[in-house]
């Protein structure tokens, strides 16, 4: 039996040169756009995919970042070194929401993808349904050196799994815990380094937050107990600065809670998807 999966190809402009980007989705209902952390791609969101008690109401759509999985980088890719910046990651998102016609999506993001959430809040909160930031904070200083991410006397994508194994709660199922790894394994040759040239240099929001309108565009945040790399005291800090935020500290959870542990995760996420559908019926009635 096929899951409901379906997936296909957009191309749209980005950073002046056309970028052909894959795209899946599955359900109907609310927009919820889905960004996936850094190095990966929409595999991580399988689970929040076939989890029918969610697509029966919301429209949840990945995609993967240029560079990323399916998203080939752009023609002349070789001749420069790949660098996420906020103002690429921002281009990326609205350019995918245009592409496919969402009205005032809500924007859910792992990692790097809860840090942009905040600069899509801070900066077009209007055209957002909403935000939700797992491991979201404002900034993370650097703890290790990423040069080891991308060497030629080293196996990339093994540096890379191992770098962030121990990011994930120890109760996380093994399966599931050695297929986030193995979406690590099978990162393009740079690009985990380049993505994180955005989450620990320069994409620090923390003069950003004070922008962020949760009357307009609401906020809520979920951490996994188990992450170092955004810790639970850096998103309760985070969310200190962005009244009306919502904060939820996961039990038995760590940096990539949709795909080390969907069903537990779930139990935290639909609780919140609950309150998307009431403060979207409440904006244009049911």
């Amino acid at each position: 039996m096929m899951e409901p999966i379906r997936g296909g190809y957009t191309t749209i402009p980005l950073g002046g040169q056309p970028h052909r980007i894959y795209v899946e989705e599955a359900g109907e209902g609310i927009p919820l756009l889905l960004l996936h952390t850094a190095g990966s791609d929409t595999r991580q969101w399988r689970g929040l995919l076939n989890d029918g008690r969610v697509t029966r109401n919301f429209r949840c759509i990945t995609f993967d970042l240029p560079w990323h999985g399916k998203s080939s980088p752009p023609n002349g890719w070789w001749k420069e070194e790949y660098k996420l910046t906020t103002a690429a990651y921002v281009e990326a998102v609205l350019g995918v929401s245009d592409a496919l016609g969402l009205d005032r999506p809500v924007v859910m993001g792992c990692s790097i993808g809860g840090r942009v959430v905040l600069e899509l809040a801070a900066a077009h909160g209007a055209r957002m349904g909403g935000v939700i930031g797992l491991q979201s904070s404002s900034h993370v200083d650097p703890y290790y050196d990423t040069e080891w991410t991308h060497r030629p006397d080293v196996h990339g994508g093994e540096v890379c799994a191992g770098i962030v194994s121990g990011l994930m709660a120890p109760q996380s199922p093994e399966g599931e815990r050695w297929e986030t790894l193995w979406h690590y394994m099978q990162g393009g040759p740079g690009v985990f380094r380049g993505d994180l040239h955005f989450y620990k240099a320069e994409g620090d929001l923390r003069d950003r937050l004070a922008m962020i309108d949760t009357a307009k565009c609401p906020v809520w945040l979920l951490t996994g107990e188990y992450d170092y790399s955004c810790s639970p005291e850096a998103t309760r800090e985070t969310a200190r600065h962005i009244p009306g935020s919502e904060v939820t500290i996961m039990s038995r959870l760590g940096h990539f809670p949709m795909t080390e542990n969907y069903a537990h995760f779930a139990e935290f996420l639909r609780p919140v998807l609950d309150r998307v559908r009431a403060a979207v019926t409440e904006r244009i009635g049911p």
